[in-house]
């Protein structure tokens, strides 16, 4: 009789089980998530170098074109708690080869395109593949070790932030060297790359949840999220008190609110909101807020001084490739303070890890208000930002799975994902009408003035005081919950008798 390679959900296959007898090695189990992470990452700051051109690359209006970054976010910001979901159910590394298909076939759409709409469509589903991160991070605490766990976690958690500073170089300098579609080409090889790797070396999801999917809770939850992103996103271009925007708002809250009740009655939800009201994960879900819109703050500012003409007094005048150079040290950091920063969470905890990064982001941000006038200052800037980004980066992980159940550790870090997608958007709504704001015209161009920068920089840094005390209010000794995803290590019980 020959066995079936297919099961139920919840159920290893007779091929997945023959694949758990030839176990790979942990670090390249952990190399093929971060290498993924950053992918999927890297697909954030694809298009940046050509947004100016996109509406005549496109042919189409520049209210349009910014639809090709409005759309990866929306896609991202909805798909990651769903995947996440999807991923305790039917396993986790199931769910990552899916997205990394997804982003894979958004590509190949998206180099085949000249035209605004299958462009948007392209985007879209590259942006589903951002989920990939919070479910690389779940799949490491199934297969590691606890005692390589900390490490790992940070790692992944911050391709996030590495992904986004390391390939915006690489997308500024394909862009002024090669055919624009050559951006997307680079995306789908990269993604081909991914799932050979993640195929071959990540064992498959021993863990699963089973039940059903929760179709209901994740459309209220979509049309509530698109409902409210688009209105912060989109409320300068179309007018804060314009009936369109507050409906947008207005109308994504009451619909969140509508999820909210649901979800409290459904047997299986799509994120169990109990478990997300306790104070850890809560507390932790706020901070994150705060430091996705921190860490925008230094991608969205930042380049914007570098590149502004010098003849207003407060630009640098340097180039597009120059100014993504300067960012990347932030990357950087976050990539080699990975193993420090959880080498501080294993010994202070990762509540100490968050505040120590929180401060680093209140420290860069307060020199930054008077450090504007070198090239070396916004260097110094970024590089401070992306050393506290990466303690940041490194702690969230660990705090959400010490206080959710192991079945449902891909949903829970799933939110977390959004929660900083939800800082980051609100970071460009609020910093681009400061910007906006106090402009002066150079050119027919309206350039940002000094005090502009200066108001940035404080609301930035304000921001991310918020998050330390919010950090500070997380329990210290918090008992974990009692199936916590999470793996304690327990101490030698002969040491502790000696």
């Amino acid at each position: 009789m020959i066995e079936p390679e297919t099961s139920p959900p919840g159920i290893l296959s007779a091929r997945e089980k023959r694949r758990l007898t030839k176990p790979p090695s942990e670090r390249a189990i952990i190399a093929t998530l971060a290498f993924t992470g950053l992918i999927a990452a890297f697909m954030q700051t694809l298009v940046t170098p050509i947004v100016p051109q996109l509406p005549q690359l496109l042919n189409t209006t520049p209210s349009n074109a910014t639809w090709v970054l409005t759309a990866t976010l929306l896609a991202a910001a909805i798909s990651t708690p769903i995947s996440g979901r999807l991923g305790d159910m039917f396993g986790k590394r199931r769910i990552v080869i899916a997205l990394l298909a997804l982003l894979l076939a958004g590509s190949v759409v998206s180099a085949l395109s000249d035209d605004i709409v299958p462009m948007i469509l392209g985007r879209v589903l590259q942006g589903t593949g951002l989920g990939v991160i919070a479910l690389g991070v779940s799949i490491l605490r199934d297969v590691l070790h606890p005692k390589r766990l900390g490490g790992a976690v940070a790692l992944v958690s911050a391709t996030l932030g590495i992904g986004g500073a390391v390939g915006l170089p690489i997308s500024a300098l394909i862009a002024q060297n090669f055919d624009w579609h050559f951006l997307f080409w680079l995306s789908g090889l990269l993604a081909v790359v991914a799932l050979v790797l993640v195929y071959t070396v990540v064992p498959v999801s021993t863990l699963r949840s089973g039940g059903s999917f929760d179709f209901v809770g994740a459309v209220l939850f979509g049309i509530g999220l698109v409902g409210i992103l688009l209105a912060v996103s989109k409320g300068g271009e179309w007018g804060w008190g314009s009936p369109v925007t507050l409906g947008m708002l207005v109308g994504g809250a009451l619909v969140l609110l509508l999820w909210g009740v649901y979800e409290l009655r459904a047997r299986n939800p799509l994120v169990d909101l109990r478990i997300a009201a306790r104070r850890p994960v809560l507390l932790t879900n706020l901070a994150s807020i705060t430091v996705g819109f921190a860490f925008f703050a230094s991608a969205a500012v930042l380049p914007q001084l570098l590149e502004a003409p010098t003849d207003t007094g407060v630009g640098l005048g340097q180039t597009l490739l120059v100014s993504s150079l300067c960012l990347t040290p932030s990357g950087l950091v976050m990539f080699f303070l990975s193993p420090v920063a959880a080498r501080l969470s294993a010994a202070r905890g990762p509540r100490t890890s968050l505040i120590v990064g929180g401060l680093f982001i209140v420290l860069a941000y307060a020199l930054a208000v008077g450090l504007m006038t070198e090239v070396w200052h916004a260097v110094l800037i970024a590089t401070v930002t992306g050393l506290g980004v990466g303690f940041a980066y490194a702690a969230m992980p660990t705090l959400i799975m010490r206080a959710v159940p192991a079945n449902e550790t891909a949903a829970a870090n799933g939110l977390n994902s959004v929660m900083r997608t939800l800082g980051s958007t609100v970071a460009a709504a609020v910093l681009g009408l400061i910007l906006a704001s106090n402009a002066v015209v150079v050119d027919g161009h309206a350039i940002p003035t000094a005090s502009s920068f200066q108001i940035c920089f404080i609301v930035a840094a304000s921001v991310a005081l918020i998050g330390v005390v919010l950090a500070l209010l997380i329990p210290r000794h918090e008992p974990p919950y009692v199936t916590s995803s999470i793996p304690v290590v327990k101490p030698d019980v002969e040491k502790v008798a000696a």
